[in-house]
């Protein structure tokens, strides 16, 4: 008997190494579906919303290389978008397939019907509709091909009839190449590098996760070149680790060490890094970019050079060239300052808050402290994000996920769920938002149902924390963004977790370590404090004055209670700015 486009499908993703497909089933998917059910060898892990089954297959493609997720007619496939964005931005090789109606209704205005090629146009490096038995092996192979080797999302639109239609094999479509190049600068062009390197006193090393592969070359740079190492929110787990000349992060989530050591010096050399914080970068120095992806060159910055190549092997090649320097003046000045910016940090950790206001620094310390060393953390947007970017600390065995080019709400628990599975031998923590995790509540059953030992840790600060700060930063008085949250824990109860409120600071630790003690899913929710604010590195005259505007309008609208509790909770940030 011959078998049908369906189990066709199954075949080659299984060629492929895919292991499971997250979706929710359905219409035009079910004949995918009992393909799925009746090989064995792919897991239909069948999530509450399509949105989640994206992201939990970005994590596992960011962690295992490739992974695959679908969505049925209509409403289904829509779902998948805001996380295929996700995945497509953070270069996660995603398979998505687009189930649609049967081919005989296209242009007829039918009930669910999309255009999958116009919707998923942005958010893809591959994008067909199948609709004969002929085209869609070759297709599938092609879009396999294009998500394992440009990094992005590949989708593929399939009819709900196509699915039961007798396959046609074709003799190439089975071949799947996962190949690997070696990309560098010219040798000339790395020696006018070096060139620039050694005539110059200081230099600033800023490394983004492109770089993550060249952290032993990048320690011996910077060492020959007595530079202090910065890095991104992406690149810190690759390059924070055993590294004595790092100065920690900048940007929005950064410390003012970093960006001090970044303007200061002669030379900054960006490596594997697209940072988009243009107001970040300095203007005054020269700049060498390194980038795999040629076209990310001078984007951000005014560059002396830009140069194209894997940073690994662009080091090997260049780090002969450099001349050591014997001065290291400029280096132990910044690495003091760093040393002050830490101690600074550490004041809201020895202060861990009172009853009900959590210092949420204290609680990611914590959770730092505790977590193994080999830990996945998925950390959601917004104010979580901060924490998690200052206290969590690198390893050289930890892996960080989140939505840092996309920017989206509730990603965290979604990712954690494809973290878990591709990776179940590894300690999985995610760090949600109370806005995050309140979109996607559902999903907590994803995980009772696979009793995946996830810890879903929720920073419960009642609001949407970094909108407040926007909003006062740019003058304006907080205006809806409080929010009335169900008891979390109860809702982890209900859903089969094992579940705990914290809302004292002296319970934090034992808490915490209860939760990852236990072989389980676990949600913790601690009540954080959510007047704590998260200083960028650089704060600007406008900023402190929109500040100052936001504090006298809440007085003036008689929430004199909230001014307070604003300056009490955060007395050392403001004491250094004002």
């Amino acid at each position: 008997m011959s078998k049908n486009v369906a189990e066709q499908l199954v075949d080659m993703l299984k060629q492929a190494g895919i292991k499971r497909i997250y979706a929710v089933t359905g219409d035009s998917l079910n004949f995918v579906n009992d393909a799925v059910r009746r090989d064995g060898n792919i897991q239909w892990t069948h999530v509450r919303h399509e949105e989640t089954g994206a992201y939990a297959a970005s994590a596992e493609a960011q962690l295992t290389g490739l992974a695959c997720c679908a969505g049925s007619s209509g409403p289904g496939h829509v779902h998948l978008i805001n996380g295929l964005y996700d995945a497509h931005k953070s270069r996660a090789s995603v398979i998505a397939i687009a189930s649609t109606i049967h081919s005989t209704e296209f242009g007829t205005d039918s009930f669910q019907e999309t255009n999958t090629i116009k919707l998923f146009e942005d958010c893809s490096c591959y994008n067909q509709l199948a609709v004969t038995p002929e085209q869609f092996p070759r297709m599938f192979q092609t879009a396999i091909q294009h998500a394992i080797h440009r990094n992005g999302v590949a989708v593929i639109g399939l009819p709900g009839d196509l699915t039961e239609m007798d396959a046609v094999q074709s003799p190439t479509a089975m071949q799947i190449f996962k190949t690997k190049q070696v990309i560098k600068p010219a040798l000339y062009e790395l020696q006018l590098l070096a060139d620039i390197l050694n005539s110059h006193k200081t230099v600033t090393i800023f490394c983004g996760t492109g770089a993550d592969e060249a952290h032993e070359e990048i320690v011996a740079l910077s060492q020959l070149l007595n530079a202090p190492v910065g890095y991104s929110f992406k690149g810190k787990m690759g390059i924070q680790h055993g590294n004595t000349n790092e100065v920690g992060m900048t940007g929005l989530l950064g410390l003012p060490s970093a960006f001090k050591s970044m303007h200061e010096s002669e030379v900054l050399l960006l490596l594997g890094t697209d940072f988009p914080y243009t107001d970040f970068m300095p203007v005054k120095n020269k700049i060498i970019q390194i980038d795999i992806a040629p076209e990310k060159l001078g984007r951000r910055a005014k560059l002396e050079m830009g140069l194209c190549g894997n940073i690994k092997h662009a080091l090997i090649d260049l780090i002969p060239l450099i001349d050591k320097k014997t001065d290291d003046t400029f280096l132990k000045e910044q690495l003091d300052y760093y040393q002050e910016v830490k101690e600074h940090l550490q004041t809201y950790v020895n202060d861990p808050g009172v009853a009900g206001a959590i210092h949420p620094e204290f609680v990611a310390a914590t959770i730092d402290k505790l977590a193994t060393q080999d830990a996945i953390f998925t950390v959601d947007t917004g104010m979580t994000c901060v924490w998690a970017a200052r206290y969590l600390n690198s390893t050289g065995k930890r892996t960080l996920l989140g939505s840092f080019n996309h920017g989206s709400m509730a990603n965290a628990m979604p990712q954690a769920i494809g973290a878990v599975l591709a990776c179940p031998e590894r300690q999985t923590i995610a760090l949600c938002g109370d806005g995050g995790i309140s979109m996607s509540l559902g999903d907590l059953m994803t995980i009772v149902q696979y009793k995946l030992p996830v810890k879903v840790i929720i920073f419960n600060n009642h609001s949407l924390g970094m909108v407040k700060l926007e909003m006062e930063v740019s003058g304006l008085p907080d205006w809806q963004t409080d929010m009335v949250n169900p008891d979390f824990a109860k809702i982890g109860e209900a859903m089969g977790m094992l579940s705990f409120t914290v809302n004292d600071p002296s319970e934090v630790e034992s808490t915490v370590e209860k939760a990852f003690a236990y072989n389980g899913p676990v949600l913790l929710n601690i009540l954080t404090d959510p007047n704590a604010l998260a200083m960028p590195p650089k704060i600007s005259f406008k900023q402190m004055k929109g500040m100052a505007m936001s504090m006298g309008k809440l007085m003036l609208s008689g929430r004199m209670e909230d001014v307070w509790k604003t300056i009490e909770s955060n007395k050392k940030h403001l004491s250094e700015i004002f």
